[in-house]
């Protein structure tokens, strides 16, 4: 028996010595050096980032090389490894130093019991027999790395049809990208409701060739979503099916845009540039999409639709039975994408929460942008001709309206019409 203690003693000793510490990922865009490179990344080592390119070859970069959010994905992701590789390790040697010590008991228990008979020297081996079978048990249960699962292309046919359902809307794709190109303007009415208003107005803007809008063809999930609510906060989260550009529900000053009365009775208004475009899903584009079909795609390649009975994840979304993901729409903030399930690729020219996705499209202003004009609210919007439009507003119990136009030629002419009279401003694009 005194054998017996000691051999277990220095069994157990082992387990401590071996309790020690220890040390592939899906092709993305990454901005390095302020360039995208397109890369898969493997590991990170010593100060090193390292890649494999399109071509299958092993590159590497200085972590400060990439951009700051993406370093922080390559740190996140390193230390999620790391800390799994250690947890398994370390599992591992407790499971062969306990498997040993059942092994052990096991021929101690048959090896006494054979020179003497006692049935009490079976106890060693039942107690072997335990730990071997609850270690085995163990393995199974090890901590893995679950990949992210595949999700399935886009359906270019449906993308055609979502898109094409609007007059003014053309498409095209390469085998990345579906290209959304638009003048900006959508058909129905605009601008009438809004209460806190910047003095801009709607105008045309070239959102074609280059500067169509690019939705992912082959989404990709996102080890780490970004939260919309400390991230995007400039430019578009989604294109509507209209060709209109769906931006964060929250400002750039991070204000719920719906609830300071910014938006139009459409979830729209201007931005700086005298740009249109959404900070709500519109869901009343529904009806010329039809029932069923998406109101507009993110920019990470999932659809957004309407509202849903379905219960939605964190993120406002779900997986269909195809095994895609979608996001849906509610009533109340955040509205949707509480955050963007697929990755993303950021403008190195930017950062949280004011930092936006590329590719992006881009406007063309051609007037300096205005300040907030306090107390006044939009009441009527009107197309007075072709490519003409007026925009009448209260101001202290009083009438102001805007007119304006622009001709083939890019000359822009604005005329405010105001209670002390009339003047009128030019602008060349």
């Amino acid at each position: 028996m005194k054998y017996i203690i000691t051999l277990l003693a220095l069994l157990v000793f082992q387990i401590s010595l071996y309790a020690h510490e220890g040390g592939h990922g899906n092709r993305k865009t990454w901005i390095i050096d302020n360039k995208p490179v397109q890369a898969e990344f493997l590991k990170y080592e010593e100060g090193k980032v390292f890649f494999l390119n399109d071509n299958h070859n092993l590159i590497s970069y200085d972590l400060e090389s990439l951009s700051s959010e993406q370093q922080k994905i390559i740190l996140d992701k390193n230390a999620k490894v790391s800390s799994i590789h250690n947890k398994k390790e370390t599992s591992n040697h407790y499971s062969y130093a306990f498997a040993g010590i059942g092994g052990i008991l096991l021929i101690l228990s048959i090896i006494f019991f054979y020179k003497q008979r006692e049935k009490y020297h079976l106890a060693y081996g039942f107690i072997g027999i335990f730990l071997i079978t609850i270690t085995s048990c163990k393995k199974d249960d090890d901590v893995t790395v679950e990949p992210l699962p595949v999700v399935p292309a886009n359906d270019i046919s449906l993308m055609q049809s979502v898109f094409g359902s609007f007059s003014g809307v053309y498409t095209t794709s390469d085998n990345t990208y579906f290209y959304v190109a638009s003048n900006g303007l959508p058909s129905h009415n605009r601008m009438v409701g809004i209460t806190n208003w910047q003095q801009q107005v709607p105008i045309d803007h070239n959102y074609t060739g280059n500067n169509s809008w690019a939705i992912p063809l082959q989404p990709v999930l996102a080890e780490n979503p970004l939260s919309t609510q400390t991230n995007l906060l400039k430019g578009a989260l989604a294109i509507a099916a209209n060709g209109i550009p769906i931006f964060n529900p929250l400002n750039n000053r991070g204000e719920d845009a719906k609830a300071i009365g910014e938006l139009d009775q459409w979830g729209g208004h201007c931005g700086r540039a005298d740009d249109y475009h959404y900070h709500l899903p519109p869901a009343h584009l529904q009806n010329t999409v039809g029932v069923g079909n998406p109101i507009a795609y993110a920019v990470d390649g999932f659809p957004v639709y309407g509202e849903t009975t379905e219960q939605l994840d964190e993120y406002l979304g779900r997986f269909n039975d195809d095994g895609g993901y979608e996001y849906y729409t509610i009533s109340e903030y955040p509205y949707f994408i509480a955050g963007m399930r697929g990755e993303v690729t950021l403008d190195p020219n930017t950062t949280a929460p004011e930092n936006q996705v590329i590719p992006q499209a881009t406007t063309q202003g051609v007037r300096p942008a205005l300040e907030p004009l306090n107390g006044a609210v939009i009441t009527d919007f009107q197309s007075t001709g072709t490519n003409a439009y007026s925009l009448t507003y209260t101001l202290n119990n009083q009438n102001y309206i805007i007119n304006y136009n622009w001709d083939n030629n890019g000359l822009y002419t604005y005329e405010f019409v105001n209670p002390n009279g009339t003047t009128t401003e030019n602008y060349q694009r």
